[in-house]
């Protein structure tokens, strides 16, 4: 075999890096493709979306009842509430029958269930007449737990999935389960016994006001934060 000159070597390298450059060039105007989030989406996450709506309506329907005392704000947000649990049972399904998901399905399925299950519950809570300082203390912590218990569940999905990827069971209690809540202040508001006539009454404690009734949310969001096992159907 042939020894390339000196100059043949040289010429071989600067080729080389020649070629280095060019591809470096090529590889620097190839622009990055950004995250669309629209093109993301499927027909699942749009239900989600709907979730969250009816959540974030509820909530607004309750400060529009503090605001003004009309009763069809507030029948509204208990029309809006099982509507977002609705569209949370049938976000998974269609996911599943399309057998299509996209990378933001489950963080919007948190987001929207924090809305509609922890945030909404509580501002109703609130507008139907548990305002005391510490009532306010028991449904900040219900929502507290609310977050907490979603975000594990995000954290431990994979651990708890038989071979198949289905989740076997539920630690803590779902946070849908706080729609009993709203149903009992909804029975609570067609009796009239709301604001200063609410279920249980009130009275001081220390420096604030407590409601009985808002020691109820506080239990929900100490289960929903419990490691009590509950089969998922």
């Amino acid at each position: 075999m042939a020894i390339p000159k000196p100059e043949s070597s040289a010429r071989l390298g600067t080729e080389r890096s020649d070629a280095s450059d060019a591809a470096l060039a090529t590889a620097s105007r190839v622009k990055k493709v950004p995250f669309s989030m629209v093109r993301t989406f499927v027909l699942a996450d749009l239900i989600t979306l709907g979730n969250a709506f009816c959540g974030t309506g509820a909530v607004l329907a309750s400060m529009s009842y503090v605001a003004t005392g009309e009763r069809p704000a507030i029948w509204a947000a208990f029309v809006l509430l099982p509507l977002a649990l609705v569209c949370d049972a049938l976000d998974g399904a269609v996911a599943r029958w399309r057998r299509k998901s996209s990378p933001l399905g489950a963080d919007l399925d948190s987001l929207a269930d924090i809305v509609s299950f922890g945030v909404a519950p509580a501002a109703l809570a609130f507008a139907l007449g548990l305002r005391g300082g510490w009532d306010g203390v028991a449904l900040c912590f219900f929502v507290a737990c609310g977050i907490s218990r979603l975000a594990r569940y995000n954290v431990t999905a994979a651990a708890l999935s038989d071979e198949n990827g289905k989740v076997k069971y539920y630690e803590g209690t779902p946070i849908p389960t706080s729609l009993v809540l709203v149903l009992a202040l909804g029975i609570a508001f067609a009796q009239g016994r709301v604001g200063s006539s609410i279920w249980l009454g009130g009275f001081i404690l220390g420096p604030f006001v407590l409601h009985p009734l808002a020691l109820i949310y506080a239990l929900n969001g100490a289960l929903m934060v419990s490691t009590f096992r509950i089969p998922k159907p």
